[in-house]
């Protein structure tokens, strides 16, 4: 699976991508409004990739993908699609290293994977989770067409999402 944008490649995530996958992961905002998943070595992220990727690509027909610059095959994030537990809807979600937030490029690689979704998948509607505190997902979410519809709890999560909905 490979998708391109004015700025970007979007592609599966490989056992390759281990070093990008332990700094993405240890990333103080990604710890503080995604979780700690504890991945602290080239082969904590291999084994991360094979049981939350590349397992996952093989079962269904969607993911979450690396999102690179096409101007230098660097990788900056991830945007995909998952199937999550106390959801009934598909979730769509984001996260990027902070050099490159700010930047349109989680917009920009995520409206790729949402048409993708609608379009290709046949997937409507399509949901997003965020933290309370994390303002600039949710604004992204909105800017996107994603409308806020309540707040939840979700099963081995302890704390309270924002529950966004794109019909």
């Amino acid at each position: 699976m490979k998708f391109e944008t004015e700025r970007l490649i979007i592609s599966e995530i490989t056992l390759e991508d281990a070093p990008f996958i332990v700094e993405l992961y240890n990333d103080k905002d990604y710890i503080h409004f995604i979780r700690d998943k504890n991945v602290r070595t080239i082969e904590d992220a291999k084994k991360n990739i094979q049981e939350t990727f590349i397992d996952i690509y093989k079962k269904q027909d969607f993911g979450y993908y690396k999102v690179l610059l096409k101007s230098n095959n660097t990788p900056i994030g991830t945007s995909g699609l998952m199937k999550r537990d106390g959801l009934v809807y598909v979730d769509i979600g984001f996260a990027y290293l902070k050099e490159y937030r700010g930047k349109g490029y989680a917009y920009e690689a995520t409206k790729r994977i949402l048409d993708f979704a609608i379009d290709e998948l046949k997937m409507s509607p399509i949901a997003a989770i965020t933290t309370q505190e994390n303002i600039s997902s949710s604004n992204l979410l909105e800017r996107m067409g994603f409308i806020h519809e309540r707040n939840l709890f979700i099963p081995n999560d302890p704390e309270e999402l924002r529950l966004f909905m794109y019909y």
